[in-house]
């Protein structure tokens, strides 16, 4: 299992693992430059309501490179992320719909880990070739929500070790400030699977990178989770940590930040 809590006994062997490759929405893979990116973050009454789903990245032509990845874009996602939009969702159909967008993404999200070839014997006595993940890996929640892709992640892992971080906004300065974070000790030797579910500026996630960087963990082991992007925020995260990956359903200048409150009730 790609998600076993067990350490890593050699980093050397990870550093050189094959990375799989997402492919893209729009008839084929689309690479693209992250830094021809230039719209920033909006709220829904700013944006032209014409600007739906995929039409955003097909209008503006981004360019995703190899560290922002997006899920192929299937009808059951579209209705997924619709759901999750509509204002007149109720709030047991946003938690359904969000749970299952939600597995989807981390179900990929553990496809980018390191694996390597081995041999097994089939009941039969027959050998079959197949891959087995490395193991050593763990996630870790911003909270709060971040939390609600715990379940998520659990279901597909179930002994799987998760750590936590509350950052919130300065009163005075409106800057990212960090509260609380606890991680397991030897985080520095594993990959980590980071969840946030909204990238609108990207600010909360650029600090949570940087404690996880205080305490010894390479960029390049990081995986960002997330459900919604704005273009401002992916772009934010990649200038700033080029060698992290941000994988996500949709980058689009409408990030729909009533999420956390409305996942938990507490709009």
């Amino acid at each position: 299992m790609p998600c076993h809590n067990q350490q890593i006994s050699s980093s050397s062997n990870s550093d050189h693992a094959v990375m799989k490759q997402v492919r893209f929405a729009n008839n084929g893979s689309v690479n693209v430059n992250a830094n021809n990116i230039s719209l920033g973050a909006h709220t829904d009454n700013e944006v032209d309501t014409k600007l739906n789903g995929g039409e955003v990245n097909e209008d503006l032509q981004i360019q995703l490179g190899p560290q922002l990845k997006l899920l192929p874009l299937n009808d059951q996602i579209r209705e997924l992320q619709t759901i999750i939009r509509d204002k007149s969702t109720s709030r047991g159909d946003f938690v359904f719909c969000a749970d299952r967008l939600i597995r989807l993404v981390v179900e990929e999200g553990l496809n980018q880990l390191p694996y390597t070839e081995c041999s097994v014997t089939t009941p039969t006595g027959h050998k079959y070739e197949g891959v087995k993940f490395e193991r050593g890996n763990c996630g870790v929640s911003i909270m709060r929500s971040g939390e609600a892709m715990e379940q998520g992640l659990r279901d597909c892992c179930r002994s799987i070790r998760i750590g936590k971080i509350l950052i919130q906004s300065d009163e005075e300065t409106q800057k990212a400030k960090v509260y609380y974070a606890k991680f397991p000790p030897d985080i520095y030797r594993r990959k980590v699977l980071l969840m946030y579910p909204i990238l609108s500026t990207g600010n909360t996630v650029i600090e949570a990178v940087r404690v996880l960087i205080e305490h010894s963990v390479l960029p390049r082991h990081i995986i960002l989770l997330s459900l919604f992007s704005t273009p401002h925020g992916a772009k934010s995260i990649i200038q700033e940590f080029p060698d992290i990956t941000i994988l996500t359903t949709e980058v689009h200048p409408v990030a729909p930040t009533h999420f956390g409150q409305r996942y938990f009730g507490t709009d």
